[in-house]
């Protein structure tokens, strides 16, 4: 695992002049070194995917089907393999990452079915007035071009994943960005994709330093750009380039809300085990991981110390054994971040129930409770395993305070009323709304993105090729309808 990786460029194996490290932040081994593409080699790739832009989307539907198809089995069978890669430079417990290999397994299945059904055409009759007479449109959806993936360090395999399979699957060429982190997840997709047929130059895998990047996205052969990440940089993007389409999946301050009904001693177990479980798994990076619990006072009291508990018996230590729940953030100066964050929420009165520890890139599970509203804990996405927990009274003032937030990715609401669910679907200001469980609950297959400042468009395999693609009509005229 300490060999130099090659990046892909156009559907082959290169390397450049240079290459960087990656290593563990668990222990700081290290994982690989990763070869650097060259700016000749970016300009080739971007030129490659240019030319069989055409081509690739004229690709017969079953073509990109088994490819994709080929892609999730040989995920599947190299899925331990995948997942020790993952804990490795990404510090994520190995269950976890048999999970997210588990998933991207799926994203690329739904990709396969997808780009079998896809684009059939709408048919519409327009002599629905005079002058349309014996007119039929026929809709269907082309690809806007090459589309520019970045993808974020927190599931390093699977948000790729969620930027390759439906760009193939629309017949649109990819370039993707791994990661700086965690690039060596997102190179493993180039192993397997190039034992498909796919055209050359229809994908490459560029480990492009950040700082190289506005070049790239400013790039008009580009038109597409699918970024997941921070706030500030999916949004810099986008301002730069206003005439481009940006699919941006940005942060969140994922609330779960309790209400007075979900009363009982299981309800309020279930709850807790659950809040406690998605506040730290993946070391709370996750842009739904739960950072905020919003209680109705009627449960608050019972609810509390269940919650308390529950993080307190999450396991942390080495992200390689089967038992650890919680492993280390990324970096140690993310930890760092964290640390002062809860430093600062304590000092302004904020009440320490749990944790609040650092070792290292690690940071202790940790709750906190009287969070005064203008920290930056309550204000940002703390992207750790830190949690605070709020009392209301009714369920107007949890929905209130759960929309207190300039994001507006998920919320999960916890209540058996149906009534109440489709009032939470109308009221909560986010792209989604879980009822019965927490935030952070998300199914490949759904449209995943969200509202305010937490970016624009979908993802989920279909909905991005909805993003990826624009509807051309067709009119035939002369026709007996």
């Amino acid at each position: 695992m300490t060999s130099t990786h090659a990046f892909w460029l156009a559907g082959r194996q290169a390397t450049g002049e240079t290459a960087f490290d990656v290593t563990s932040p668990w222990d700081g081994r290290l994982v690989g070194q990763v070869s650097v593409p060259t700016e000749a080699q970016v300009e080739e790739a971007v030129a490659a995917a240019y030319a069989v832009r055409d081509e690739f989307a004229a690709t017969p539907a079953h073509v990109r089907a088994a490819a994709l198809d080929h892609v999730s089995r040989r995920l599947a069978e190299r899925t331990e393999e995948i997942a020790q890669l993952i804990s490795a430079e990404n510090g994520k417990p190995i269950k976890w990452a048999r999970g997210e290999v588990g998933r991207a397994v799926s994203v690329f299945r739904f990709a396969a079915e997808e780009a079998r059904r896809f684009n059939g055409g709408e048919a519409q009759r327009l002599d629905t007035d005079l002058g349309g007479q014996g007119r039929l449109a026929l809709t269907r959806r082309f690809p806007k071009g090459v589309v520019l993936g970045i993808a974020p360090f927190n599931f390093p395999l699977n948000l790729c994943a969620h930027k390759v399979a439906p760009a193939i699957a629309a017949g649109a060429p990819i370039i993707l960005k791994p990661a700086p982190a965690t690039p060596l997840s997102g190179l493993i997709l180039g192993d397997l994709l190039a034992e498909t047929e796919l055209p050359a130059g229809s994908w490459s895998i560029l480990p492009v330093a950040n700082d190289k990047m506005p070049a790239l996205v400013q790039d008009e052969r580009l038109p597409v750009i699918s970024f997941t990440g921070s706030e500030t940089v999916g949004y810099a993007i986008m301002d730069s380039v206003p005439r481009k389409h940006c699919t941006l999946e940005l942060g969140g301050n994922g609330a779960a809300v309790v209400l007075a009904d979900f009363a009982s001693d299981a309800d309020l177990d279930w709850a807790a085990t659950r809040i406690a479980t998605f506040s730290n798994y993946q070391g709370g990076q996750s842009c739904i991981s739960v950072q905020r619990v919003i209680a109705d006072a009627a449960v608050y009291e019972r609810l509390l110390p269940r919650i308390v508990a529950a993080v307190e018996a999450q396991v942390t230590g080495d992200p390689s054994d089967d038992a650890t729940d919680v492993g280390p953030l990324v970096s140690e100066a993310a930890a760092e971040r964290v640390e002062s964050w809860v430093d600062e929420a304590v000092a302004a009165g904020a009440t320490l129930l749990t944790g609040g520890k650092r070792d290292g890139a690690s940071y202790a599970p940790t709750v906190l409770a009287d969070v005064p509203a203008d920290v930056t804990i309550s204000c940002e996405e703390v992207f750790g395993p830190v949690l605070t927990v709020q009392k209301v009274d009714g369920e107007a003032a949890a929905f209130e305070a759960a929309n207190d937030s300039k994001y507006g990715l998920q919320t999960g609401v916890f209540t058996h009323d149906l009534q109440t669910a489709f009032r939470a679907h109308r009221a909560l200001e986010v792209g989604g709304v879980v009822i019965g469980d927490v935030p952070s609950y998300r199914a490949d297959q759904m449209p995943y993105g969200g509202a305010k400042q937490s970016g624009v468009g979908r993802e989920g395999v279909r909905f991005a090729m909805d993003d990826y693609t624009y509807e051309r009509v067709l009119v035939l005229t002369g026709l007996a309808l």
